[in-house]
């Protein structure tokens, strides 16, 4: 009996490439950049399964290039980059790799917390530039982060996280979500609070939460202007979530102090983006989730994710489990 087909949309690690490569035949894009539009459509035209990520447009006709595709995982988190209904009624497992970054991206954004907070990025470049000719008292000076109050947005896994680390830091943790966690305020020492207070009473604000048609662009002009001119914003989630011009308006004119943003709107970031320009901007390129560890172990969930659709069973981690109900590809 023939192996079934894989096409995998860019190199992954290889923990997960050989288990997909024992089970099926595999082909990878090889190039850095995504494989276009009419390349990814030939491609599935020949695959009973996908391997997708965030970069890959996954719509109805992508899906409808071949009746055989049994299966699409993605290796990350989200999956907004993914038409999940259309996968439900094509009968389409859709499968993703949630938990396991939840640690590495908290780090990471706490990461950036302290760099915007201490200037770090100015202070390479400072150096760098040959400019460091003394100590100076007031030489790139920055807020204290031990006893600050922190603000987090959306409270999941990552959300939690962020929690946890500031309590290593003596700060004061706010938290707004749609969904209120009084189960955890009392043991994670957090404090619930509506939208609107968070934004005035942080030193930081950190998002966290789901990309939708009510988050796009939730921090936005009237946003900056509720927060501290003191106050630094950082972003790990979703690029749409901050809106750009709203954000360089309120930087450029000391609205807010700074800003850390590791996704942006587009994906990469148009090099002549304003924000790019500013020092108390800190962008960098999508890497929250990048530790060796956690990115091997994506690849492994979204091989397995993989394999499980192409014997007919159900996925580790599903995205859109009903489609269980309403009956699968075969």
């Amino acid at each position: 009996m023939p192996k079934p087909k894989v096409f995998v949309s860019r190199i992954i690690p290889d923990e997960g490439l050989g288990m997909l490569r024992a089970i099926a035949e595999t082909e990878v894009w090889q190039d850095e950049l995504p494989p276009p539009r009419d390349v990814l459509l030939s491609k599935v035209k020949q695959s009973d399964g996908l391997v997708s990520l965030l970069t890959d447009k996954i719509d109805g006709e992508l899906m409808d290039a071949n009746p055989r595709l049994k299966v699409i995982s993605q290796m990350a988190v989200g999956y907004d980059n993914i038409d999940v209904p259309a996968a439900t009624a094509r009968g389409i497992p859709i499968g993703n790799t949630p938990g396991v970054l939840t640690d590495t991206t908290a780090d990471f954004a706490f990461a950036l917390l302290m760099s915007a907070a201490r200037r770090i990025p100015e202070g390479i470049d400072f150096v760098r530039a040959k400019k460091w000719k003394t100590w100076g008292p007031l030489l790139l000076t920055g807020p204290d982060v031990w006893g600050a109050t922190l603000g987090i947005i959306g409270f999941g896994r990552i959300g939690q996280g962020m929690a946890n680390r500031a309590r290593g830091f003596n700060m004061r943790v706010l938290y707004y979500d749609v969904y209120r966690r009084t189960d955890l305020e009392q043991s994670m020492g957090v404090q619930y609070v509506e939208m609107d207070t968070l934004l005035r009473e942080s030193d930081f604000v950190t998002v966290h939460t789901d990309l939708n048609e009510k988050t796009r662009h939730l921090m936005n002009a009237d946003a900056f202007a509720k927060m501290k001119r003191s106050a630094i914003l950082v972003n790990a989630s979703r690029g749409p979530m901050v809106d750009h011009a709203a954000l360089y308006d309120a930087l450029k004119s000391g609205q807010i102090y700074g800003a850390a943003l590791d996704v942006t709107e587009p994906e990469p970031i148009n090099l002549d983006n304003p924000l790019l320009q500013l020092p108390n901007c800190i962008i960098v390129p999508h890497i929250a989730s990048a530790s060796i560890a956690t990115r091997a172990k994506m690849a492994t969930m979204a091989a397995a994710n993989l394999i499980a659709g192409l014997r007919g069973e159900k996925l580790p981690t599903c995205v859109n489990p009903e489609v269980y109900e309403r009956g699968i590809r075969t």
